[in-house]
């Protein structure tokens, strides 16, 4: 069964929804959380003001922004919900926008959900399912696409200088939600070079980057993170779409000197 599946219901996938600006779309998808009884009000407020404080970097792809917040008390169930818009809406983001789908996530904890998003991760990054999931005519239908089922081989990092330390860090504003979905993204990279048995991946949130930088070779973040973070004494790379693994690619070509 699709991990997907146990987290997003018909009763909060909302389609061709009209929203005239990123607050609104926001709290139409915070709304189905309500609804589905998987947040309270109080989290969807939490969504918003994440974007307001720390920038539109919940755009991680194309087209599609991942709305989340830091677990707290309003959080009933982990849980998520699906808003495709009738119109595409700015966010602000400098090469994603416009937004055209919208899917939140409530987390009661920060490991409850990570395999479901790797594989969010994946079908959103696919073109094809992308495609059917844009084409969708009902909640059933996209249900039935997430649960669809669905190499270059090289040797292991030398890293900079020959001094690798094998641990790359993923950063978002809470190391919760999108710093999940450039993890697996990269994760994937990694798989196909057959590195992952060499390099480890870890997502964590601005302020614990900070003390972690001094153990990892890089970090791979959004703009508006990287601007928040400043020098932390390793590279950090800008991602712009966080579901690509071509950009993931040309990254870890470019910083491990491949």
């Amino acid at each position: 069964m699709s991990a997907l599946a146990p987290l997003l219901r018909e009763d909060a996938i909302s389609l061709d929804v009209e929203a005239p600006d990123w607050q609104s779309a926001i709290t139409i998808a915070g709304s189905l959380l309500e609804q589905s009884g998987v947040a309270d009000s109080g989290y969807t407020q939490a969504m918003i003001d994440n974007v307001t404080q720390n920038g539109p970097y919940i755009v991680i792809a194309p087209g599609f922004a991942f709305a989340h917040a830091r677990p707290t008390e309003d959080v009933q169930r982990t849980g998520l919900s699906w808003v495709r818009l009738a119109d595409p809406v700015s966010f602000g983001h400098p090469s994603n926008d416009p937004v055209t789908l919208v899917v939140a996530l409530a987390a009661k904890d920060d490991g409850a959900h990570t395999t479901a998003m790797a594989e969010l991760a994946k079908v959103i990054g696919d073109p094809a399912t992308k495609a059917a999931l844009d084409a969708a005519g009902s909640p059933a239908e996209i249900l039935a696409i997430l649960g669809g089922d669905e190499e270059a081989a090289q040797s292991a990092p030398a890293g900079s200088g020959g001094g690798s330390r094998n641990l790359i860090l993923t950063v978002c504003g809470n190391g919760l939600g999108t710093s999940l979905f450039l993890k697996n993204t990269l994760e994937q990279v990694l798989d196909r070079w057959k590195w992952s048995p060499f390099v480890s991946v870890e997502a964590t949130d601005t302020i614990s980057a900070r003390g972690k930088a001094k153990d990892a070779d890089l970090i791979l973040t959004s703009g508006e993170i990287a601007r928040t973070l400043g020098d932390v004494g390793v590279p950090v790379k800008v991602i712009e779409n966080f579901t690509s693994t071509t950009e993931l690619d040309a990254a870890l070509r470019e910083l491990y000197d491949v």
